[in-house]
């Protein structure tokens, strides 16, 4: 660096703020940036919304970044500052911890005899953040320079470092990272109930699998009840709109993670813009692996708006959904951060739903579920039937559970959460494959409480069978790597949940899990049907043979009344005829519990990734979500 640019430089730190902050929009209306017409309409913005002048600007395209950053500058007297020209001093990087300086968008800079000047791309937030930075670092002042800049600074510097964060920052008892690993104790353990379970079966075959019919009536019961009590539960349910928040509205960040999404990135975008929060509020980091060159460069030719970005996260020993956005996390400029799926369409007015909500609750309401529902539903019988499970997932089961006081397993997708709370159970599990149920119950487990708000995000269903038993596979896969993680120790999850969640836990997980394993079981009753002798004939008396007709019987009418009670919620009426078919659906279930149980022990971090944009929208609005 020059002597003549470090004096230009030093004379401009010390006089920051001498003369007053002049206002920005007559420096942009003279300069001829902004036309007095337009700066009119933001100023009106600004002052109806209490978002920032310059982030209005910015986000509804009317200056660029570097015109406003050079703006802002003059305006607060400091200097703008080039890392071509002055590059900041490598001595400075380790003194302030890289994902505080990404959350705040400063970076350490340059010394200036005993004070430290600090780039900033957020001038607005320089004072809040002085006292914190002067214990540091002692006297400090402020220049300005693109967070463009400061974040290639800090991923050039700390990349990596970031990324192996992003795998570990769970801590260790509440992660599945050490799943994979078979130690000493582990092997007696699995080798034991192996030989136990062999001669159980070698000496006592019809008692083994009575045991195991036994066990799967026990989990018929489990979930047919669970069902009905969610069903009552969920029509005590409120489903009062949100009331509009009266005061300023937060900044909200949605990550987006994208792998290998070329075909659909444009459309995403386009759905993304229909959501009316305002753009200047919106944070949208459209989340990358690195080296997804098809992928970036769809999102560059689809030419996305100033107020998303792209941030790409470094290899790692893994490559999963919840590393990437435990990665994008610190990138975030919002206090309340969503997440949303590649073919996700939402409803337009779900951001500010969200966050009308959010300004009425108690900090201890920590996320948001919305409800997932299908555009594509009549493709074909498979996407029918896709649809109404998620009705009544989304529309009976999760609300039901709600108002019972269970913990919610979350859904990957149009979940909103306090930033505040998200860092502080340390974000997703990076191994767990299921990041988002696993989250749900971490939460409630720290005290936290989720709610479901009636706001509808679109998303197209998988509706080819193998795409659908990979799908499921990772999903169930996911479900039996939480269930082992939190019942490391039974008496803590006890405690830390209290009886009642702990018993949904068990409700929750448990029947997700063994009704599809033990579902063969079950089957072996048709043998009577079609006046066959079965394996339990001479165990079972008559009357009991009967009786245990009876329960399938009426287990099958539960989950039918469930189903059409969920489709009548839904905009789906037209799949009502369709739910007794439900019956030749749920056994593509088993296929995918076996496959995710031969996963688990052979590959418990490989993500089986659903591909999207093969089956469009039913037709031309049915991807515009109405609440």
């Amino acid at each position: 660096m020059s002597e003549q640019h470090l004096s230009d430089v030093t004379a401009n730190l010390a006089h920051a703020g001498a003369a007053g902050p002049r206002p920005i929009s007559k420096t942009l209306v003279q300069s001829g940036i902004v036309s007095p017409t337009d700066m009119l309409g933001a100023l009106a913005q600004a002052a109806h919304s209490g978002t920032a002048l310059d982030r209005i600007l910015v986000a509804d395209g009317l200056t660029t970044p570097d015109q406003m950053l050079s703006a802002q500058a003059r305006q607060l007297g400091v200097s703008c500052l080039d890392p071509a020209i002055l590059a900041p001093d490598a001595t400075l990087c380790g003194l302030l911890d890289p994902a505080f300086c990404l959350k705040h968008g400063i970076l350490p800079w340059t010394r200036i005899g005993p004070t430290t000047v600090i780039a900033t791309a957020r001038p607005e937030e320089f004072q809040a953040l002085r006292p914190q930075l002067t214990a540091t670092l002692g006297p400090v002042v402020m220049g300005m320079v693109s967070e463009a800049d400061i974040q290639a600074l800090i991923v050039a510097r700390h990349g990596g470092e970031l990324a192996a964060r992003a795998e570990t920052c769970v801590i260790a008892a509440e992660s599945s990272r050490d799943i994979n690993r078979m130690t000493l104790g582990r092997g007696f353990v699995a080798a034991g109930f192996a030989a136990a379970c062999l001669a159980f079966l070698a000496f006592a075959p019809t008692l083994f699998f009575a045991v195991i019919v036994a066990l799967a009536l026990i989990t018929l019961l489990m979930a047919q009840g669970l069902k009905l009590a969610a069903l009552f539960a969920s029509r005590a349910a409120s489903s009062a709109a949100a009331l509009a928040s009266k005061t300023a509205r937060p900044t909200v960040s949605l990550l987006v993670p994208l792998v290998r999404e070329q075909g659909i990135a444009a459309t995403l975008i386009t759905r993304l813009s229909r959501l009316d929060y305002p753009k200047a509020l919106l944070d949208v980091i459209l989340v990358l692996e690195a080296g997804d060159s098809p992928t970036r460069a769809a999102l560059d030719q689809a030419e996305y708006p100033p107020w998303m970005r792209i941030v790409e996260v470094p290899p790692g020993t893994i490559t999963t959904k919840p590393r990437a956005m435990n990665y994008a996390l610190s990138f975030c400029r919002g206090e309340i951060i969503g997440v949303y799926d590649a073919e996700d369409a939402p409803a337009a007015n779900q951001i500010s739903r969200v966050a009308d909500r959010f300004s009425q609750t108690p900090d201890h309401v920590a996320c948001i579920q919305g409800i997932l529902d299908f555009y594509n539903p009549r493709a074909n019988w498979l996407s029918r039937c896709f649809a109404i499970e998620y009705a009544t997932w989304f529309r009976v089961l999760l609300p039901g559970l709600a108002r019972l006081g269970f913990a919610i397993p979350l859904g990957g997708t149009t979940v909103f959460f306090r930033r505040a709370a998200l860092e502080k159970v340390r974000g997703w599990d990076a191994h767990n494959v299921t990041e988002d149920a696993d989250l749900g119950i971490r939460l409630a487990r720290y005290g936290y409480v989720t709610e479901l708000l009636p706001t509808v995000t679109r998303e197209e269903a998988n509706n080819r069978i193998w795409p659908w038993i990979k799908q499921r596979s990772r999903w169930l896969k996911g479900y039996m790597v939480t269930y082992r993680v939190h019942m490391r120790r039974p008496a803590r999850l006890m405690h830390t949940l209290g009886p009642w969640k702990f018993l949904g836990f068990q409700l929750v997980f448990l029947t997700a899990i063994l009704q599809f394993l033990l579902l063969p079981a079950l089957w072996s009753f048709w043998l009577i049907v079609f006046g066959l002798p079965h394996p339990l004939s001479g165990l079972i008396a008559p009357g009991l043979m009967t009786a245990l007709i009876s329960i399938f019987l009426i287990s099958e009418a539960i989950s039918l009344l469930v189903s059409l009670a969920a489709v009548a919620r839904s905009p789906h009426d037209g799949l009502l005829i369709w739910v007794p078919t439900m019956f030749l659906y749920f056994p593509l279930g088993v296929v995918a519990a076996y496959k995710g149980l031969y996963e688990l022990v052979v590959k418990p971090f490989y993500w089986d990734k659903t591909t999207h944009g093969h089956s469009p929208p039913d037709n031309a609005g049915a991807d515009q979500a109405k609440d």
